[in-house]
């Protein structure tokens, strides 16, 4: 197959969306991926993987969070580049193309892309969702108050990983967040694909609305301890 191996990391915790997030990464029109599934301690649901079990890797694994089943993931990975996919949310099919083809022709090692919003049963509740800047400046000082990047839109090259180093295990909620700060600090350029490739799924199990409180507080904690170097940056870069 032609062009480089791109490798598609589902965690997956007991989400009864997760048939969903496989078939759309199986759906792609970039013919060279590969999909893996890393079960995080699942104790249902499990049983909605069979008709996928032959096209995917699937990996069990002691129940230890988001961070640490990305970290899993990629440690088994074998693709030159890396896709993050929530379980319960939906690749569209030209996502890895489309994707991949705007990171190529610019060199970029990382990008995140637009997304569409979805409710529960898949309808779109509002498309293109992702806050758009007008300059650099303006995204690094976002990166204050909200994170901007949605995790499960983000491609990066495998040597990322070894400049960066993995996800925070020890973060519940905001394992992305702090990556992509540690990313930009290392002088990493984020690229935005200004097309909207994902579908984000909002709905009442979701992690981010069941536990708003703790998220904002791990948000806050994170936040303080890259405030100095942030705003360093920001002085530095202007706009």
């Amino acid at each position: 197959m032609s062009g480089p191996l791109v490798s598609i990391i589902i965690p997956f915790y007991n989400d009864g969306y997760v048939n969903q997030a496989v078939a759309s990464a199986l759906a792609q029109t970039y013919p060279n991926i590969e999909i893996i599934v890393v079960d995080d301690g699942s104790t249902a649901n499990q049983h909605l993987l069979d008709p996928y079990r032959s096209r995917i890797h699937y990996l069990g694994k002691a129940n230890g969070g988001t961070a640490s089943a990305l970290n899993h993931g990629i440690r088994m990975s074998n693709g030159e580049y890396i896709a993050w996919l929530s379980s319960d949310d939906i690749f569209y099919p030209h996502k890895v193309a489309g994707q991949l083809g705007h990171m190529l022709t610019r060199g970029a090692l990382i990008s995140s892309t637009d997304f569409d919003l979805i409710g529960a049963g898949g309808e779109l509740l509002k498309p293109q969702l992702a806050v758009k800047f007008d300059s650099a400046g303006g995204f690094l000082r976002a990166l204050h108050t909200f994170c901007p990047i949605n995790g499960c839109t983000v491609m990066m090259h495998r040597s990322v990983v070894g400049q960066v180093g993995w996800f925070n295990e020890g973060l519940r909620y905001t394992q992305d967040y702090d990556y992509w700060l540690r990313v930009i600090l290392a002088g990493i350029d984020f690229h935005f694909v200004n097309s909207p490739l994902t579908a984000y799924r909002w709905h009442d199990n979701s992690g981010t609305s069941r536990h708003l409180d703790q998220v904002n507080a791990e948000f806050a904690m994170v936040h303080n301890w890259y405030v100095h170097s942030l705003n360093g940056l920001i002085a530095r870069v202007g706009g």
